[in-house]
């Protein structure tokens, strides 16, 4: 249990079931009567968000998630495949439960694992990600319209669009919240 006053950005809580990561937490102390907190979460599950406002007294159950950091093996049909970087344990998860991150996930680089109730919940995919360009168009010298952009296909299937500059080989960092080119990575 934790109390409303103790709750802060990045706590996990149980609700409805099942565990919500606190995604913004603010306080307000009115003239009159006791200070709460207004919490929005985000179900690690699904997704969906949940707003709370909670008295700083009053104690919520937190969730008792495991966070591993593990490395990603490869992919078959049904799971993916991560090997936990200190026990050597080996974890499965449904493509299906993370489909959306397929395109992030790179061979041998290392992701956070949420383990609840010993299954694996989340795997936490980094801010910026570097990608390898693996199909490219040519641009003909003369198209500099201002902002110009093409699409480019990432080593793991990921199309982004990138400023026409940008070869195929070449390095780039891409937001993965937002799935948008940031800067080219020189090697």
């Amino acid at each position: 249990m934790i109390r409303g006053g103790d709750i802060v950005k990045g706590s996990c809580l149980l609700q409805k079931g099942q565990p919500f990561l606190v995604v913004e937490r603010e306080f307000h102390n009115p003239g009159k009567g006791t200070a709460i907190a207004r919490v929005k979460m985000k179900s690690i599950k699904d997704g969906s968000v949940l707003t709370l406002t909670i008295p700083t007294q009053q104690e919520i159950e937190d969730a008792q998630v495991d966070v591993h950091t593990c490395q990603y093996q490869y992919a078959d049909q049904d799971h993916y495949h991560f090997m936990d970087n200190e026990t050597y344990d080996q974890h499965e998860v449904p493509i299906a439960d993370m489909d959306e991150k397929k395109y992030y996930l790179k061979d041998g680089e290392n992701y956070e694992l949420t383990i609840w109730e010993g299954k694996v919940i989340d795997v936490k995919i980094p801010y910026k990600v570097v990608f390898t360009v693996a199909e490219s168009e040519n641009y003909i010298k003369g198209d500099t319209v201002s902002g110009a952009t093409k699409p480019i296909t990432t080593e793991t299937g990921l199309t982004v669009r990138v400023p026409l500059f940008i070869k195929q080989g070449e390095k780039i960092l891409v937001n993965t919240e937002t799935n948008e080119y940031v800067e080219r990575v020189n090697s």
